[in-house]
């Protein structure tokens, strides 16, 4: 079990608090890769992982090494091309890592072991307007609902990464302003998660989490530079350069939700004008249907009206597309992602989102950047943020026991 320590939340570099070009630092990154290999590519031999991960012969020996004293690792004879070989197995050490992600209205559990298989995925609604209080509070009851339907005990946590919808500083360990949750905003979310909670934690933004999320579990990998779009009651975007994810000077890279594209447009709770989330969030959507003549009154309604053929739903979900392919289309120009991922809880509208976002998105890029770009629907959909949470957690839990992380 890790020390009993509030973590800090994953960025650009990976973990350290020794730096990101130390030799614990290297090691530390190396183990990740390796264990990380065997998560997602199951049982291999060192030479497939030496393969798979680009290190040496050397140093994956060396790393099996320790992750076999440590119990992380158990080996097994096998053949390799027609020869004899070792299949090195991750060892199922009864640990998990728990993923939260806290909504205006939603708080989601999800359990997993090291390995990155789901035990439980549990879902509660919470009252709009909530406080802090009230919310770690459901989170708490997640958190133990989704641990009992695991067969796990909280002596089996290794951690807990929330995801909260808003911009979080981790030098401060406090949610900024403009969050979709603004009776949170001031407060040292950190060690009040962790003392509400009873287990070490991570908090990130949920997008961010998202995007982590995408590195360890897509089925189609979306490469080493991409964008997780996570499109709900808040606009905002995790970033991944060269396979990490990139939180910016202060952890508040991503907020396009607040990049401006109307003018004179609605007051946002940022205190600007013409917001994307004004005209492009769940919420915007919402607001603009209440005039429809059977207006929608949650998302899951307003995707099933599109679903159903509903005009006035479908126009105004175009609508919404349009102004985020905007925005989408200069963060590409700026960027130049191999693949952007759109989520949240209107990944179930397929089409009817994706293709007004990329006529959008092409209109407003260089054609060479559109043409190098692959936009689609996340395959992870709602449960991103949740699974980037457990992610957060396995990465640093991977090498706790080994090199004091």
């Amino acid at each position: 079990m890790p020390h009993d320590v509030t973590m800090s939340s994953e960025v650009k570099g990976g973990p350290s608090s020794a730096g990101p070009g130390s030799q614990s630092s290297l090691r530390r990154g190396n183990v990740h890769r390796v264990l990380e290999g065997l998560a997602t590519g199951g049982p291999s031999t060192q030479a497939q992982i030496s393969r798979t991960t680009g290190l040496s012969a050397g140093t994956v020996a060396s790393i099996v090494k320790d992750l076999e004293a440590s119990g992380r690792v158990r080996l097994e004879p096998t053949t390799s091309s027609g020869r004899r070989a070792l299949a090195i197995h991750l060892v199922d050490t009864g640990h998990v890592a728990v993923g939260l992600d806290i909504g205006r209205r939603h708080v989601r559990a999800i359990v997993t072991t090291p390995s990155r298989r789901i035990l439980a995925d549990v879902q509660r609604s919470l009252p709009l307007g909530h406080d802090a209080a009230t919310g770690m509070a459901a989170a708490l009851r997640a958190m133990d609902d989704a641990l009992a339907a695991a067969g796990r005990d909280r002596c089996n946590i290794l951690g807990a990464g929330v995801g909260i919808p808003g911009p979080f500083d981790p030098t401060t360990g406090r949610i900024g302003s403009g969050a979709i949750l603004p009776e949170w905003v001031g407060i040292e979310i950190s060690t009040r998660l962790k003392d509400a909670l009873g287990v070490p934690v991570i908090v990130n933004n949920d997008a961010n989490l998202g995007a982590l999320a995408h590195l360890s579990w897509s089925e189609t990998p979306p490469g080493q530079n991409f964008v997780f779009v996570k499109i709900g009651t808040g606009i905002g975007t995790g970033v991944v350069i060269d396979g990490e994810l990139y939180a910016g000077h202060r952890g508040l890279a991503g907020e396009i939700g607040h990049s401006i594209v109307e003018e004179q447009g609605l007051v946002c709770r940022c205190g600007n004008r013409g917001c994307l989330e004004t005209v492009a969030s769940t919420s915007s959507m919402l607001r603009a249907l209440s005039a429809a003549p059977h207006p929608p009154t949650t998302t899951d309604e307003l995707v099933a009206a599109a679903l159903d053929g509903d005009i006035v739903t479908r126009r105004v979900v175009e609508d919404a597309g349009l102004s985020i392919g905007k925005v989408l289309g200069q963060l590409a120009s700026l960027l130049n992602p191999e693949t952007i991922l759109l989520g949240g809880p209107l990944s179930d509208l397929g089409d009817l989102l994706l293709e007004p976002v990329w006529r959008s998105l092409q209109r407003h890029t260089v054609p060479d950047v559109a043409h190098a770009t692959t936009l689609r629907i996340s395959a992870l959909r709602d449960r991103a943020e949740a699974l980037g949470g457990a992610v957060s957690v396995l990465n640093r839990a991977d090498t706790i026991d080994l090199y004091g992380a």
